[in-house]
């Protein structure tokens, strides 16, 4: 993969240069000591991917990062030393785009530490990019008409998602009948501060679910590990390694899939903005299986991609603003 790197530290740089270099597929295409040269720099020579500092001189990550994807879109890692003070910044980035976050290496005894974190974020990023090796379209009613309705909101993102969910769970009122699950493009190490921020931002409780728990009607779950979280026939909420085959974890087509398979009440999926094309073709299972599917259109996605990968499978029944989902899925369920 080509990689631009945008950071002012000199040891940082050495430290991801010997990380790179571990990996003889990778290639650096330019280095920026702050963001408004990694701006331009990306509109020169825009690389596979960005490794990102969010602390630095003139203009820094968040910003830049900002600039990128609306003027020269390509996938942005950020890394950056200390996470855990600045969860807050890494959320504004990935609102703009990024896809995801990880720690800068260090150098140490010779070598990088903390070099394989690093290196499986890249990889992920390289699958998802793809650098990597007719029923009708009303909500599916229950069979079982004397059961107590299942009402789901199967909800996928990425590049962008934070800042999209928060918008969405915004407009959906405190009394919303249905259960929600969102499943986001987000290491596990950030999960449980973006269900809280979440939490912050919607009339709705929002947590991470827990593994073997139903989905629960009115409450937003999150997927909470780098595994896969799929229903199972009891209509139980799991964990699961398997398939090994989808390498970004949390699949949202593992878990669109899941739906499919063993939900047994209405429900509604939707994908919204991200890079890639995860969830498309569970998106495109879900309509088939006579679900209302609902994809996020161009002009309001910080990143179209997952979205119209759907559209172009024809996965989505409807195609509409960021602004018209909430209300779609409210009146879904009147």
């Amino acid at each position: 993969m080509r990689i631009g790197i945008a950071n002012d530290m000199p040891l940082a740089v050495e430290a991801l240069r010997r990380v790179l270099s571990l990996e003889p597929a990778h290639q650096i295409v330019w280095v920026a000591s702050n963001g408004v040269e990694a701006v331009e720099y990306c509109r020169r020579d825009t690389p596979d991917v960005v490794l990102m500092d969010l602390l630095m001189p003139e203009m820094d990550g968040v910003e830049a990062t900002r600039r990128i994807m609306a003027q020269s879109p390509c996938a942005i890692l950020i890394v950056t030393v200390d996470m855990d003070r600045h969860v807050q910044r890494v959320f504004e980035a990935m609102g703009h785009g990024a896809l995801d976050a990880v720690d800068t290496p260090a150098l140490g005894s010779g070598r990088t530490q903390d070099a394989t974190g690093v290196l499986r974020k890249i990889h992920n990023i390289g699958w998802l990019i793809g650098q990597q090796g007719g029923r009708s379209a009303a909500v599916r009613k229950s069979q079982d008409a004397s059961a107590r309705p299942q009402r789901l909101v199967a909800i996928g993102a990425s590049a962008g998602g934070p800042a999209t969910l928060a918008a969405l769970l915004k407009q959906l009122p405190a009394d919303f009948s249905a259960a929600v699950v969102l499943v986001q493009h987000v290491d596990q190490v950030f999960a449980a501060g973006m269900a809280e921020w979440l939490a912050s931002e919607s009339c709705l409780p929002v947590r991470l679910a827990r593994d073997g728990e139903p989905p629960q009607p009115g409450t937003v779950l999150l997927a909470g590990t780098n595994n896969h979280m799929c229903l199972t026939r009891d209509g139980e909420l799991i964990y699961t390694e398997e398939p090994r085959s989808h390498v970004y974890r949390p699949s949202i087509d593992v878990f669109f899939d899941s739906v499919v398979e063993h939900w047994k009440g209405e429900a509604v999926g939707v994908l919204l903005t991200g890079m890639g094309r995860d969830g498309a073709e569970g998106l495109k299972n879900m309509r088939e299986r006579g679900f209302l599917t609902l994809a996020q259109d161009r002009a309001s996605c910080a990143v179209y991609g997952m979205p119209k990968a759907a559209a172009e499978l024809g996965a989505a029944v409807e195609i509409l603003p960021l602004e018209r989902i909430a209300p779609r899925l409210v009146a879904a369920f009147a």
